[in-house]
């Protein structure tokens, strides 16, 4: 290990403590590939710690009046707010996105907080008529401890999505970062405890998913499991979760579409769909980094989207006028590469990007120019696997039948948009195409107040919204007999 680095520890039952190993990751800063902190690497006898310790307070935890878990929460969300910009700047350089957009995904996590603070003493259960002499009541009850295991692209937003629910329910949770971005998830507990969050509610144990994840995934005490991460994991999660019937969420991969027909505002389209797959450099499971043109605009479209795409400014991540950072890191980067090689071998045509910038001081980080192709056909693997990187495949189109056909030839179903000024074909379409989310003449499909999550390959379940609700609580029936 090189030493003299910060060193972050994990944090379990109020407690920043080393892991029983003493093993620390080494984080690398994907702007300068450069070492710049270390992390504890918990494993299974660390993980079995945490959920101990969640288990026992998950009874105090659940007896918590509903009026002081409201305050609790929005006493963290202020917290948040109150840190916004520290917050943003470790989330900047640890995921390599530009600090406007980490601003903004702070302030997401704090409202995210505030959104279920506000429905702690509003879900309950009823009375219900039944065919029989007596009262019938239903409750809803908290799982009991959740095990949360979230991604490296949007580290403090997609935290914030599982535990905020989880809390207000009253479960307790042992949070697993991504290994490359632990940071803003360890000082989200900390912020947890300034709140007043009893200590062993909120637990953060980073750690590789192989060895950390698993041992959460296969802990008996665990009850439920929300993951977010690849189609590929989730599957594993799901058998795995099987053996003892632990309760799943699961927000996996995505290969969605733009649809865009010749009756839309391309004024309005091209940017929106610039930004709908290079958000965060394209590394969203959201991304729409398919993009169906119909015919008659489809050469236009692409010439003023080429414009777009080669006018965007590549920099630093901390850099305030940078819109497009880093990747997460040249493992990364290259895996991308490869793609974009295999869709010029495809037959694609390469309009602009997908190269390594070579001017300094972008040469040392993981940066690539965003790429474009045309002449893309929808069996292609360009336009069929999730690349996870800055690259859009265009494929022309006819008809709104074919439009749809193309769309639902993906494995995934998780978002998606529509681009036309006929409101009747757009409700059409947007019965017809087999996704979790879509939105219609914009970019922005994903909010705090609506359920979010895929069809098919995508996922099972739901976040956000009240929907998440069912997947942090269980019913419990009671009849009272006359």
């Amino acid at each position: 290990m090189t030493q003299g680095f910060v060193t972050q520890d994990l944090l379990i039952g109020g407690d920043r403590l080393p892991a029983d190993s003493g093993q620390y990751t080494e984080l690398i800063d994907p702007a300068t590939g450069d070492a710049w902190i270390k992390v504890a690497a918990a494993a299974a006898d660390d993980v079995d710690r945490a959920v101990q310790v969640a288990d026992q307070v998950r009874s105090p935890w659940r007896r918590v009046n509903s009026r002081d878990r409201t305050q609790l929460l929005l006493k963290l969300a202020t917290l948040i707010r109150e840190n916004l910009e520290p917050l943003a700047q470790l989330e900047s350089r640890n995921v390599g996105k530009p600090i406007r957009d980490a601003r903004d995904e702070v302030n997401l996590a704090a409202d995210c907080f505030e959104y279920y603070a506000g429905v702690v003493n509003k879900i309950g259960g009823q009375t219900t008529p039944v065919a029989a002499a007596g009262t019938h009541l239903t409750f809803r009850e908290p799982i009991g401890v959740c095990g949360l295991i979230a991604p490296w692209n949007f580290p403090i937003a997609i935290t914030a999505w599982k535990v905020a629910p989880a809390l207000a329910m009253g479960n307790p949770v042992v949070l697993k970062p991504a290994t490359q971005t632990p940071l803003t998830a360890l000082r989200l507990g900390e912020l947890a405890l300034e709140a007043g969050i009893p200590p062993g509610v909120f637990n953060v144990v980073p750690g590789a998913g192989s060895v950390a994840g698993e041992a959460l995934l296969r802990h008996p005490l665990v009850r439920k499991i929300s993951f977010t991460g690849s189609t590929e994991i989730g599957m594993h999660v799901m058998r795995t979760a099987a053996d003892d019937l632990k309760r799943v969420t699961l927000e996996l991969g995505g290969k969605s579409a733009n649809l865009v027909f010749a009756d839309a505002d391309l004024d309005l389209a091209v940017p929106k769909v610039m930004w709908s797959v290079l958000g965060n450099a394209g590394q969203d499971c959201c991304a729409r980094s398919r993009l169906l043109i119909q015919r008659p605009v489809y050469d236009e479209f692409l010439h003023r989207l080429t414009q777009q795409f080669q006018a965007l400014r590549i920099g630093p991540p901390l850099d305030e006028s940078t819109e497009i950072g880093t990747l997460i890191s040249t493992q990364q980067r290259d895996r991308v590469l490869d793609y974009i090689t295999l869709g010029q071998q495809e037959g694609a045509t390469l309009l602009c990007g997908g190269t390594v910038p070579t001017e300094s001081p972008l040469d040392r980080g993981a940066y690539l120019t965003p790429a474009l192709f045309a002449h893309a056909t929808p069996n292609m693997r360009i336009a069929q696997e999730e690349i996870f990187g800055p690259v859009l495949c265009a494929i022309p189109f006819d008809t709104e039948e074919e439009a749809v056909a193309i769309a639902n030839t993906s494995l995934y179903g998780l978002s998606g948009s529509i681009w036309t000024r006929d409101i009747g074909r757009a409700l059409r379409i947007a019965r017809a195409i087999e996704t979790g989310v879509l939105s219609i003449n914009t970019g922005h499909s994903v909010h705090l107040e609506a359920p979010f999550g895929g069809v098919k390959h995508s996922g099972i379940g739901r976040e956000l919204g009240l929907a998440v609700l069912d997947h942090y609580s269980e019913w419990k029936s009671i009849f009272i007999a006359e």
